[in-house]
């Protein structure tokens, strides 16, 4: 009982059946491809000159920061933006030492004196535990126009980021930015230094 089975068929038959499939498959795709419009050349051909005054109408009063505003978008919408102040003074490098005096804590004492303010000020618009949070709220206060800087402390074994404006020479100063700060409705404190 050792009976084989045979198979018939032929190798040639079957590359010519492949080959006519094959053939079948790409006359399809070519026919879709060439039906279907192109993109970036049948875009806008033809357009009319009321579609044009639309589109303009349409472009005329648009805001590309609509998005950010919320749900009240006339309460965060400014009116005029307000210029970059920079934050530092420009401040001249100081005279050059007088000659040795015979007094120099009433030097020292005299030149405190001229300064004036012995402080400088700082506006802090917070203070988080996490990095991301106070350079996110660094961001917000950049978009608004301001220059703020984000400084470390470490607090009772925790690290601490300060979202800082300053220092400013003055009180008055600081206290027209925190103003200013407060109108565009940022939290902020007034910090006393030392100077250097």
């Amino acid at each position: 009982m050792n009976q084989f089975i045979r198979q018939r068929g032929n190798t040639f038959l079957g590359f010519i059946l492949g080959l006519v499939v094959g053939l079948t498959i790409a006359l399809v795709v070519a026919i879709y491809v060439t039906k279907v419009p192109i993109p970036f050349l049948n875009k806008g051909l033809s357009r009319n000159a009321e579609q044009d005054a639309a589109e303009e109408k349409k472009n005329k009063d648009w805001d590309p920061n609509a998005p950010l505003y919320g749900k009240n978008p006339g309460a965060a919408k400014p009116e005029e933006p307000a210029p970059a102040k920079p934050t530092a003074p420009v401040v001249a490098p100081p005279p050059a030492p007088p000659a040795a005096s015979s007094d120099p804590l009433g030097d020292l004492a005299n030149s405190q004196a001229a300064k004036g303010d012995e402080f400088q000020y700082l506006v802090q618009v917070g203070a988080f535990h996490a990095s991301e949070e106070a350079e996110s709220q660094r961001a917000k206060l950049a978009l608004a126009g301001y220059d703020p800087k984000v400084s470390e402390r470490d607090q009772a074994g925790k690290m601490v980021y300060r979202v800082r404006l300053g220092p400013f020479d003055s009180k008055t100063e600081a206290e027209q930015v925190q103003a200013k700060l407060k109108a565009t409705k940022f939290e902020s404190a007034l910090i006393r230094v030392q100077r250097p």
